[in-house]
This record gives C-alpha cells, sequence and structure tokens, in this order.
C-alpha cells in the first residue's frame, strides 16, 4: 500500500495540520500550551511514520528540540510513549484515549448488531461515523472479506466533502453552522470528479438533506463510490451516519440506490427505534456499556 494510501485509510497526518485554538482563546488565560504541544507530539506519529527521532518530531511539529525532549520525557512517564534506540514510539495505553470517547457513544455499541446483520445482508462493508470540525470520524465499523477491500478502521478520519457520509452529517447541521462550515473549508480535486467549488459543494449538500441521503462516486479516490444515510437522536437531531462503500464500476449506482439504499435506511429505523429505548432504560453511557459487554 502506498503512503498516500495508508494517510487515507487511517487519517493520519503531520501534527502541523492538526486544526489550531482560535487566536483569541490561543492568547488568554485558559490556554494550556503544554498541553497543545503534547498532544501534537503524539499526533506526529502514524501509520508511515511509526517510529521517530526527537529532531523528526521537532520538524514534524515545529517546536524547538529541548521543548520535544520535556515532552517525550513526561509522556515516556506516563507511558504514553516508549524510546528504543534514538527512536520514539507510541504504546498501546494511548489507545486508552479512543476508547474512552468510543465508550462513552452509545450509539456506536447499538448499532453495531444492526451493521452486522446489514454487511451479511448485502454482502459489502458498512461503517458509522460522527462529524469532527472538516472531517468524518469512523467510530463502527463491519468489514466483510471482497477481493478488494478498503482498508479503513475505528478511528479512521476523511475529508467530509467528499465522502458519502461527511455530506450527510454537514447537509443536516443547522442552518449557521452548515454556513459557517462550508465558509471555512478548503474542497480540493482529489480526482477529476470532485467537487471543489464551494457553491456548487453547497447545492449539492441542498439536495442531500433534501432526498435524505448522499451518493458519492470516485470524488475521494477513483473505483470507490458509497451512499450514506443520517442516523437520528432522541430528538430528531443528526447524531452519526451509516454509510456502505463499494468499488465502482458498471451498475454499481444502480445497486448502490436500488439494493443498498433502502438496506441503509432500513437498519437506521432499527437503530433509530432501538437507540432512545435502550438509552432511556439504562440511564448513562456507562450503565449501557457494561450491559453490553455482559451480551445486553
Amino acid at each position: 500500500m502506498s503512503a498516500r494510501r495508508m494517510r487515507l485509510a487511517t487519517g493520519s497526518r503531520p501534527a502541523a495540520d492538526t486544526p489550531r485554538p482560535a487566536d483569541a482563546f490561543d492568547r488568554g488565560p485558559d490556554y494550556v500550551q503544554s498541553l497543545h504541544r503534547g498532544l501534537d507530539v503524539i499526533r506526529a506519529f502514524g501509520v508511515d511514520r511509526p517510529a521517530l527521532s526527537l529532531a523528526e518530531i521537532a520538524r514534524e511539529t515545529g517546536l524547538s528540540r529541548a521543548v520535544v525532549r520535556r515532552l517525550l520525557m513526561t509522556l515516556g512517564y506516563l507511558g504514553y510513549v516508549d524510546k528504543r534506540g534514538r527512536e520514539f514510539t507510541l504504546t498501546p495505553r494511548v489507545l486508552d484515549l479512543g476508547y474512552r470517547y468510543l465508550s462513552s457513544l452509545p450509539v456506536a455499541q447499538f448499532a453495531l448488531p444492526v451493521m452486522e446483520r446489514l454487511a451479511r445482508g448485502i454482502d459489502e462493508s458498512c461503517s458509522l461515523g460522527v462529524l469532527d470540525g472538516r472531517d468524518v470520524v469512523y467510530v463502527q465499523r463491519v468489514a466483510v472479506r471482497k477481493v478488494m477491500t478498503i482498508n479503513l478502521s475505528v478511528g479512521a478520519r476523511l475529508p467530509a466533502y467528499c465522502t458519502s457520509m461527511g455530506r450527510v452529517l454537514v447537509a443536516n447541521l443547522v442552518d449557521a453552522e452548515r454556513e459557517r462550515w462550508l465558509a471555512e473549508v478548503e474542497p480540493a480535486s482529489r480526482t477529476q470528479f470532485t467537487i471543489a467549488d464551494r457553491g456548487a459543494l453547497g447545492r449539492e449538500l441542498d439536495r442531500v438533506r433534501s432526498q435524505g441521503f448522499a451518493y458519492v462516486q470516485q470524488e475521494l479516490e477513483l473505483g470507490l463510490c458509497s451512499v450514506a444515510v443520517p442516523v437520528h437522536g432522541r430528538s430528531g437531531e443528526t447524531i452519526a451516519a451509516l454509510n456502505v462503500g463499494l468499488p465502482f464500476g458498471p451498475g454499481a449506482r444502480a445497486r448502490a440506490l436500488s439494493e443498498i439504499l433502502p438496506a441503509l435506511r432500513r437498519a437506521c429505523r432499527e437503530i433509530d427505534s432501538t437507540y432512545p429505548d435502550r438509552l432511556d432504560a439504562v440511564g448513562s453511557a456507562e450503565r449501557i456499556d457494561r450491559r453490553t459487554s455482559r451480551g445486553a
């Protein structure tokens, strides 16, 4: 797999590309610079950068070597970083940070059995994602074995503007939030089919909201297409998106809209109807996690 495809699949990116705090907050008394820098050091690692020297981390983060050294020593003391010779690596303890988020997201647990039935029924992989700034982040995934597989897993991060889940999530934001998101996003042509114009993207989001689903064809990467629908919370708000991705070829669009889309909608109705009742019954994400671990 190429470095580009690996970054696409995992969402890894240089720390310098991560969102920065707004300038007003950056200069305020509540901003903790050392915490921000420590997270930048963790984000410097990725699939194509599993082990880094101190100098490489300094270059990735834009921090001085002296600052990076202190941060690495602290992260090592806390168990998040290990040193092997002249290089540093992340430890499995970093996974605990992500697991704590997933364990507090009940919809990812409730959706899993529904997604497993969906994947078996259509013989295609399906994913659940949430919006995080300009990206969609995968919080649940059920994969099926295929000759051609899309290498994505929980935690993968993809640009929202050119993915079906991302468009569903952005389209269903309240108007003011959606306009702000559109004003801040910088769409780029990832393929010759990508909608990279803000005006055209805004019109496509209107269409997605109106029709209740998004179909994206070869905009993220050539040879791939996907269809997604919204998942709703107790108040009817969109809390996640459920999608199915498949190789693009003759008949792919027709199958996506005539076979996969109805199956996705049935799955989402099941999640929508089950999620609120089970959440009310247990009262909290922590109790949901305990019941799920016992097979409830």
